[in-house]
């Protein structure tokens, strides 16, 4: 799991910066940020939504999950995760858990992932996560400085995740077939999407608890081959 490890300590450097930056940053100009990666958010969740393979998965996983997340409150269980984290940290951040479900969901949601994390359990030499790993700490750069320390954070369910998968690749990899992962990464860009939309206070979207809608993005591709 050496590439989720540098992953992980990419991010928290990252954010280190990021937080730095903001501490030292006039409001307006957070502000102003902040805006930048909702529109950055909504555009990134756009170009990965529209390479589904087959609509109709998206829609009815969206649904599913939706239904599925709300039954057993996942946002209530994410903010309760959120308020104990930031008493460890001592952050007062409005955007704790908000910071680290969209570093989580920008991090783990393209195919790098699931690519890089199966190169890795295969014994093969985790270039995949080493090159998204200087993407990933760039990024967390402009993220904390915006959404705060939960953005550091997000490394508990990007190890819980990733890691996972590394593990366990030898198990998954016959299931994680292209056409599964793009599913899977296309799903993915609607909740992007909508967590933009949150972001920028349009509308506030429960995306945390549509978050099982990748697994049903999963689950069709895998029945629905052909």
């Amino acid at each position: 799991m050496i590439g989720t490890i540098v992953n992980s300590g990419a991010i928290i450097v990252g954010g280190t910066i990021g937080l730095l930056l903001k501490s030292r940053s006039p409001r307006k100009l957070t502000a102003i940020a902040f805006q930048g990666i909702g529109l950055f958010t909504i555009s990134l969740g756009i170009m990965m939504a529209i390479k589904a393979n087959n609509i109709l998965f998206m829609i009815f996983s969206i649904i599913l999950g939706g239904i599925t997340g709300e039954l057993l409150k996942i946002d209530q269980a994410m903010d309760r995760m959120g308020e104990k984290l930031k008493r460890i940290a001592r952050s007062e951040s409005s955007h704790f858990a908000e910071g680290m479900v969209t570093a989580f969901l920008l991090f783990c949601m393209g195919s790098m992932t699931v690519l890089g994390a199966i190169e890795e359990g295969l014994g093969g030499y985790p270039n995949l996560l080493y090159a998204k790993s200087v993407l990933d700490g760039i990024a967390s750069i402009a993220l904390a400085s915006t959404l705060g320390v939960g953005v550091l954070f997000s490394i508990i369910p990007l190890i819980i995740f990733q890691g996972g998968l590394t593990l366990f690749a030898g198990s998954v990899q016959g299931y994680l077939t292209d056409n599964v992962i793009m599913e899977i990464s296309a799903t993915g860009g609607l909740l992007l999407l909508g967590l933009g939309i949150s972001i920028l206070e349009i509308k506030r979207i429960k995306t945390i608890n549509m978050i099982p809608a990748l697994l049903f993005a999963a689950a069709f591709a895998l029945i629905f081959k052909g």
